[in-house]
């Protein structure tokens, strides 16, 4: 069941110029997240993934369309009402958003407060969530005391305090070091595991998707223009915003600048052998290049993996009688896809 849904949903703001129409932020956006999903929502800044975020824990109401959070549509309750339902929503912050002057223990104490908690259950509470990210020792901390990827799991604790079904990460690692990123993501999938949050990822870098997400949204100019399994996405991404995006972690067919460089370090016939899950493996390829008596090189790409299954595509540099090479490649496309994209054509 989708604990989240939004149909037809748009936001739009005043513009600040006179004259001109109103700012469509989002535009016309229907997306469902399944319940223990890590969804992801990519897109370039102005993209209008973080007023999304917005929209869905319910801080700015929606212009149009319906948004549906745990079976309840949000666009048709009041403020105290919504206070209820953003109880059930975590959410943390590119900039931690930590109070300078609370100890460790006392920001994560803090919602539980709010939500009037006795002394006795929040203690017992935030010692839980000081293991489980594991700052027990940093309890009577305060914040200046902590490094970018210990203050960001005080905020984890903190977005989990009370116990949310949902839990919204809003560029959660844009400020942090590549080794922190990957071990505050390492946290998230412990908490989508464990714990059963969904997560919503907000942000910019492909990444983070690669790395936790199971399903992906890209989105450009408030619009989401492609969405699906990551491996799905990914390995064959449909639109040129999405190919932009992959091409930041994926290397596929090399572009003419890149080409030109490596005609002038690579003798013989340039090929591009494109695998996906389910493909004859490269080993396979390699191996019915070797027995056609071709040499080879690889000289471009890569394979990647997502949650088990590979992808990706690997440039060589083949070396050998044209006919060979004809039969060779000719045999493999039966099983990959084949890119000539220098030397002889095969005929």
């Amino acid at each position: 069941m989708p604990i989240v849904t939004l149909t037809n949903v748009s936001k739009t703001y005043p513009s600040r110029s006179p004259g001109a129409g109103d700012v469509v932020a989002v535009d016309d956006v229907t997306l469902s997240i399944e319940k223990g999903d890590v969804f992801g929502i990519i897109g370039y800044s102005g993209a209008g993934k973080s007023t999304l975020v917005r929209l869905i824990n319910a801080l700015e109401p929606a212009s149009a369309g319906t948004i549906t959070v745990d079976g309840v549509d949000i666009t048709a309750l009041r403020e105290r009402e919504l206070r209820k339902v953003r109880g059930g929503i975590g959410m943390i912050f590119q900039q931690f958003n930590l109070f300078a002057a609370k100890t460790v223990k006392a920001n994560i104490a803090y919602p539980l407060t709010l939500a009037g908690w006795s002394k006795n259950d929040i203690d017992a509470r935030v010692t839980e969530l000081l293991g489980f990210v594991g700052l027990s020792d940093k309890a009577k901390a305060y914040p200046e005391q902590l490094s970018g990827g210990q203050k960001q799991r005080v905020g984890i604790a903190r977005a989990l305090a009370t116990r949310p079904a949902i839990l919204l990460a809003d560029e959660a690692t844009s400020a942090l070091d590549p080794q922190t990123t990957h071990e505050v993501l390492d946290l998230l999938k412990r908490v989508n595991q464990e714990q059963g949050v969904t997560i919503i990822v907000i942000t910019h870098e492909m990444d983070v998707i690669q790395t936790i997400a199971t399903k992906v949204a890209v989105m450009e100019q408030g619009r989401v223009i492609e969405q699906g399994d990551v491996f799905d996405v990914f390995s064959a991404p449909q639109n040129p915003a999405s190919q932009r995006f992959v091409g930041t972690v994926v290397k596929g067919v090399p572009t003419p600048a890149e080409l030109a460089v490596l005609r002038e370090r690579h003798e013989g016939r340039i090929v591009t052998f494109s695998f996906r899950d389910g493909d004859s493996s490269q080993a396979q390829v390699f191996v019915d290049l070797a027995a056609a008596g071709l040499d080879f090189e690889l000289i471009y790409g890569g394979i990647n993996d997502i949650r088990g299954r590979a992808f990706g595509h690997l440039t060589l540099a083949i070396r050998g009688d044209a006919s060979s090479i004809d039969r060779a490649l000719e045999s493999i496309a039966e099983r990959v896809e084949v890119t000539v994209i220098a030397g002889e054509e095969v005929r």
